[in-house]
């Protein structure tokens, strides 16, 4: 039952043992075999393949800070303060989501592309952050990775919503999604993130990163315009939007066209490498880019 009061739904992702990728759990259940030869480097890595596997050792380490000071704004850092065995201990028996919504394939197609999204967005922000001398990209690159937190649970928990959002969308390009995410859901999206990115208490500067309210920041634009080219490229090179993003992404780095272009295509084929993360089509496969009309799903 689709629950409509925006409080009812933070009250209810608070309480629920999140599920992760299945290969998420199966890679941790493989180092953990191999737990003596494994260093925080190694799980880090893939902790930040799966967004909902970061929400999570964000929220545990959260929970056992026992100072105000000093957040834990990476999961390299909470690994550090954590202990790989304390890591192994807490995170055993990880439910998927390919599990969850196995009865639903357009679902779970619809929730591992948006996780293959925000992987791709995660990628380039981590690299506009070192180009620009970001000395904490990893602050970014979650950012990036979790901008889109409150989508992916949706497609997790109210998936016949999330259906209807998209077709609606699919129908009519002109609308917003922020409207019709309220018409649908009753609330737009940014909302709950925002509201269970408070109630979860994850670090303050995380939140302001994936916050619009503080776009005028040079780290908020470098996570806004990530999320931006990984959601208009993730259908074909064809969108409207992606012209404006290239403008961005060359006042952001002031690289000139050609360098926008040859930084889009490394970092994007750099992502397809990771592709049966998701099982999902990486933004990759459609090259190359050329001129004309992409077809109509």
């Amino acid at each position: 039952m689709l629950h409509k009061n925006l409080n009812d739904w933070v009250v209810r992702l608070t309480q629920i043992d999140l599920p992760v990728l299945r290969r998420t759990a199966q890679e941790i259940e493989r180092m953990r075999e191999d737990e003596d030869n494994i260093t925080a480097k190694d799980i880090s890595s893939v902790i930040l393949h799966d967004p909902i596997m970061t929400i999570k050792v964000l929220r545990f380490i959260e929970s056992r800070r026992k100072t105000q000071h000093a957040e834990i704004t990476t999961i390299s850092h909470a690994l550090m303060m954590m202990g790989t065995g304390a890591f192994f201990e807490h995170f055993t028996s990880l439910h998927s989501v390919e599990d969850l919504l196995a009865d639903n394939p357009v679902a779970l197609s619809g929730l591992l592309s948006v996780m293959s999204r925000s992987r791709h967005a995660a990628l380039y922000a981590q690299d506009w952050a070192i180009l620009r001398l970001d000395l904490e990209s990893d602050e970014v690159t979650i950012s990036a990775l979790l901008h889109d937190m409150a989508e992916i649970l949706l497609w997790c928990y109210s998936p016949n919503e999330m259906i209807e959002i998209r077709r609606r969308m699919m129908r009519d390009s002109t609308l917003r999604s922020v409207d019709t995410q309220q018409a649908v859901l009753g609330f737009d999206l940014m909302k709950l993130q925002l509201l269970l990115a408070a109630m979860w208490k994850l670090p303050a500067l995380l939140r302001s990163l994936m916050d619009t309210d503080h776009a005028s920041l040079q780290r908020v634009i470098n996570v806004n315009i990530a999320t931006s080219l990984a959601r208009h490229s993730a259908k074909g090179w064809y969108n409207a939007a992606l012209p404006d993003d290239y403008a961005a992404i060359n006042a952001f780095l002031t690289i000139g066209e050609d360098g926008v272009m040859q930084n889009i295509n490394s970092n994007t084929l750099f992502a397809a490498r990771e592709w049966r993360w998701y099982n999902h089509r990486p933004a990759a496969a459609w090259f190359p880019l050329l001129p004309g009309d992409w077809p109509v799903e």
